[in-house]
């Protein structure tokens, strides 16, 4: 068996938690969030901590992190004003341009311009989703969890959805992950492609013999 390392997670600190879970729990999806304030002014940045917990209702979650004073950062504070966000997907294509709408600008600049991304207007929210995206889904917030002083669950349900025409199969409803070319990130800033597949058909307890070996007895714990 290979030597392992623990760690008592009541012992650390945010930080070292923070390291030896974004480390290890790979790869994850980002959302590239766009949101408005009550003036129209458009907001875009990336998360991390997101994913999709449920298809009925159709549930996207985000993990948004307050500022270390625990004031809210635009996304979350324009998602508790308006009610709605819009999550874009992030391809290869528009990396880079994620990465401007990473940095903490000031109220009233808008990313998205400075990264050379297009708002098209929302059409069952006020927030706009980005053309260049493959795949977008906007969103009504249904809940916020406050975990603590530090994050905010923010859940959504998806009213609506635009996909690149390449990037989905009609018929069948079908993703195709190649036209989607999805990034994620990993541990620090690496990033990662989703360009290395294989499929994995879930077994049947059929396709298996069960020995006795195999069975919990009365003295197996």
């Amino acid at each position: 068996m290979p030597k392992t390392i623990d760690y008592d997670f009541t012992a650390l600190t945010g930080r070292e938690k923070y390291k030896l879970m974004i480390g290890a729990i790979v790869p994850r999806p980002i959302a590239l969030v766009t949101t408005v304030d009550p003036e129209g002014r458009i907001n875009a940045a990336p998360f991390s901590f997101f994913n999709c917990l449920s298809s009925d209702p159709p549930i996207l979650a985000l993990g948004i992190e307050n500022r270390p004073d625990m004031s809210l950062k635009h996304t979350a504070r324009n998602i508790r004003l308006t009610e709605v966000f819009t999550v874009n997907i992030v391809s290869v294509a528009i990396a880079e341009a994620m990465h401007v709408c990473a940095a903490d600008f000031p109220d009233g600049v808008n990313e998205l311009a400075l990264a050379g991304l297009t708002a098209r207007p929302g059409k069952a929210v006020i927030s706009p989703w980005i053309a260049e995206s493959p795949a977008a889904f906007e969103c009504r917030r249904t809940m916020t969890l406050e975990l603590g002083k530090s994050r905010q669950i923010i859940l959504g349900e998806i009213l609506h959805a635009h996909f690149h025409a390449d990037a989905v199969d009609t018929e069948r409803l079908a993703v195709n992950p190649a036209a989607l070319d999805a990034i994620a990130r990993l541990g620090g800033d690496t990033c990662c492609t989703i360009r290395d597949r294989w499929d994995m058909k879930t077994p049947r307890a059929s396709d298996f013999e069960v020995g006795p070996a195999s069975v919990f007895g009365p003295d197996s714990m």
